[in-house]
């Protein structure tokens, strides 16, 4: 497959996420207008986290790993009727282990909300079982809807499964709006019930195209399928480590819900506008990437493929890089603009916005560490190697709880600060376990292809391209005539986003000619 195959494939993943991910900051602006960062809101998301424990231990990233590495090479082979019987064996036994996993999940939630939420007592606590409870079942159909993602992608067909989600914020919206006249409490049990509704909309609505790309679709809990066993061997140890990279974050959400009220609905509101960039830029090349480099590795890395899969690796972590750093810098210098922008009205006040800036700066820390890893890690699970990225992520795990207790419970007390900014130090620590998990990533990776990573030089540039930017906006909010959010963040962040174009047009960075390239095709310009 040529580069600029896969960046079409990566540009029509990317803009599947962006529609999603637009939706979801329409979603959370409603939800922030209703509930703010009040006991509320907090209820909401850490319920929400619960359940979707479940969807991201056997979902999309899980299925990415082990599904679609052995479903695209049938499908390479031509082998069609193997690969339609390996989706139907994987799809029953989801079913089955979903099936289990919800009942149990359902009855077991006051127990699981002790060591989730030990902060929340009383009627908050009772408000969250049932919360949880109701949201369960819906969070095992996104569990379907991930496999659908995997046959939608192991045929380079990207954009419905990434764009699917829109469905999901569109039933959390119409019901936050429909139901709007009822008190906060009452609001977030129809609101669960709107967001179950969506999750099987979400399935549905990708289920018929993917019966068309599997004609031979049987449902059959075949498990002495070599196929299956090759996808079993794998997706037991991302398991492993999906589960641990979850429980990383349960034990910040289990800290979080001892620092105050408001400190888990800042979090899920800078996590909101941090998945952004991520998802965009991070998930998307990531993601369309793993089925070419499937095809690339075959059943053996060679010093031929090895070469191949470095270059193809290296050109990935560019073209992240070049979009990642501006983000990053975003949140460290622009994001009480952003926050405002989406967020501020009704009862998020101004107030809230500079707090949930605080926490998507600490968030900033570990942005590119987190984005590279997920390249790192995909083509670690191309190459059939799913027990090393599992072995880093139980060291993040370790980083995570210690530095997240130091900085979120130790460092407020010894700063004399109110210990709900012990957020921002959750989400910096784990920036910095990222960070380690990162470089342990990309060591392990250089054992097997070689040398890869961006230059010095390339970073440098994009560091100080995206700083002149800041330093430009800076200058226009300071000047700016007092207006509303929405009016400042147009004008600071289009000023902030043209001249990191302009830097990095002028430093021939290769990332910026080639969209700048493209754009003028696009008008005739060129």
């Amino acid at each position: 497959m040529t580069k600029e195959a896969g960046r079409g494939h990566a540009l029509l993943v990317g803009a599947g996420i962006l529609c999603s991910r637009l939706f979801g900051l329409v979603r959370q602006r409603v939800f922030s207008h209703y509930f703010g960062l009040s006991d509320a809101a907090d209820i909401f998301s850490a319920a929400l986290r619960v359940p979707n424990f479940l969807q991201n231990l056997f979902g999309e990233g899980v299925l990415s790993a082990s599904f679609i590495p052995v479903y695209a090479r049938l499908l390479a082979q031509h082998k069609q009727e193997e690969a339609d019987r390996l989706a139907g064996a994987i799809f029953a036994i989801l079913a089955l282990i979903i099936s289990v996993i919800v009942a149990v999940g359902v009855l077991a939630t006051p127990y699981l909300l002790w060591l989730i939420a030990p902060g929340y007592t009383g009627e908050k606590r009772e408000l969250t079982i049932l919360i949880v409870r109701i949201l369960f079942p819906g969070t095992g159909i996104l569990v379907w809807s991930a496999w659908c993602l995997g046959i939608l992608n192991g045929h380079h067909k990207f954009f419905l499964s990434y764009a699917a989600p829109v469905i999901w914020n569109v039933s959390m919206i119409a019901t936050m709006l429909l139901f709007r006249h009822l008190d906060a409490n009452r609001l977030i049990v129809y609101l669960a019930w709107g967001t179950v509704l969506g999750c099987l909309l979400q399935f549905l609505v990708q289920l018929g195209p993917v019966l068309k790309l599997v004609p031979n679709l049987r449902l059959r809990l075949d498990t002495k399928s070599l196929h299956v066993k090759q996808v079993g061997g794998s997706f037991t140890n991302v398991v492993i480590g999906r589960g641990v990279v979850q429980i990383s974050a349960f034990v910040d959400q289990a800290i979080a819900t001892l620092l105050g009220s408001g400190a888990i609905a800042g979090m899920t509101t800078a996590s909101s506008i941090n998945l952004l960039p991520v998802s965009l830029f991070g998930m998307a090349i990531s993601a369309s990437e793993l089925p070419t480099l499937s095809r690339m590795a075959g059943d053996h890395v060679d010093e031929e493929v090895a070469a191949k899969l470095s270059t193809r690796l290296n050109n990935g972590l560019e073209r992240i890089a070049f979009f990642i750093v501006p983000s990053a810098m975003a949140f460290f210098a622009l994001g009480n603009v952003i926050v405002a922008a989406l967020y501020q009205s009704g009862a998020f006040t101004a107030k809230d916005s500079y707090y949930v800036w605080a926490i998507l700066a600490g968030s900033g820390v570990g942005l590119l560490a987190s984005t590279f890893g997920r390249l790192y890690s995909s083509t670690y699970y191309a190459m059939r190697d799913t027990r090393t990225p599992l072995r880093f992520a139980l060291v993040r795990l370790a980083f995570t709880a210690v530095l997240g207790l130091a900085s979120a419970l130790i460092m407020p007390k010894a700063l004399g600060i109110s210990m709900q900014w012990g957020a921002v130090g959750l989400t910096a620590s784990a920036g910095v376990a990222g960070w380690i998990e990162f470089h342990l990533l990309r060591r392990g990776m250089n054992k097997k292809l070689g040398a890869t990573g961006i230059p010095l030089s390339l970073m440098a540039k994009l560091w100080t391209a995206a700083g002149v930017a800041a330093c430009a906006a800076g200058v226009v909010e300071h000047y700016l005539p007092a207006a509303g959010p929405i009016v400042t963040a147009v004008f600071v962040l289009a000023t902030y986003g043209v001249i990191y174009f302009a830097v990095t047009f002028m430093l021939r960075i290769r990332t910026c000619t080639d969209v700048v390239g493209k754009l003028l095709r696009r008008v005739g310009l060129r």
